[in-house]
């Protein structure tokens, strides 16, 4: 477990948790399928985590890598077949949009975790990750590009995806260049070891790819729409 931690902090990041389970499950229509598996996997990188497991400097392949690749091969199985392309499909984007919203408790979450020397500088606003702009700016996205469930500006709405999910790109990958490992690359000062433990190794774990699944879910039907010349 770590010390030195607020009480502050991990209530900033458990709402910023709810906030993203909440959106991705009405998003899915309330599916206790989508409920059960987050909550499944959540559990699961908990238990694993409060043994320290997560946690070691020369394991290969690197524990954060085991945090992150399950749920990304998850995207892939679902983008990959038809009834996964069926079930993103049916996912509402307004809601997806709104889940965003997240990501402004996470930066906050960053940079205190910094401030008590759990993460280095370069992933947070102060450094080299700007992903805050994208809990800021969700509100407003949501607003102006939809009316209703209908996209109305789906240009901005693709242009806003687009330029956000670089953003999430840009952090993931200075996180996983930060954390002590062989293949570390960053930050060996201060490297990057709050996201190994409970419970912000749910950020790696479960926060980072929903939010990949948002911005890709909604990258891909707003091509598919400009394409057939539809959209909503």
């Amino acid at each position: 477990m770590l010390d030195g931690i607020s009480s502050l902090t991990y209530i900033v990041f458990l709402a910023a948790v709810v906030l993203a389970e909440w959106y991705l499950y009405k998003a899915a229509a309330f599916s206790r399928t989508v409920l059960a598996t987050i909550n499944g996997w959540l559990l699961f990188i908990t238990l694993l985590g409060l043994t320290g497991f997560y946690h070691n400097p020369e394991a290969l392949p690197p524990r954060i890598v085991l945090l992150v690749g399950p749920p990304l091969l998850l995207l892939v199985a679902l983008f990959g077949t038809r009834n996964g392309r069926a079930f993103l499909d049916s996912l509402d984007l307004n809601l997806l949009t709104w889940m965003h919203v997240a990501r402004f408790p996470i930066e906050l979450t960053l940079f205190w975790l910094y401030e008590a020397g759990k993460v280095p500088l370069i992933m947070t606003f102060e450094g080299r990750n700007w992903d805050i702009l994208s809990g800021l700016t969700a509100p407003l996205i949501a607003w102006y590009a939809f009316k209703g469930n209908a996209v109305v500006r789906p240009g901005l709405l693709l242009l806003w995806n687009i330029v956000c999910l670089a953003l999430v790109v840009n952090i993931a990958t200075h996180g996983l260049l930060s954390a002590e490992s062989p293949f570390q690359q960053f930050a060996f000062d201060q490297p990057n070891v709050g996201v190994l433990y409970v419970p912000f190794n749910w950020l790696p774990g479960f926060l980072v790819p929903a939010v990949l699944l948002a911005h890709l879910v909604a990258i891909r039907r707003l091509l598919r729409s400009a394409a057939t010349g539809k959209t909503g």
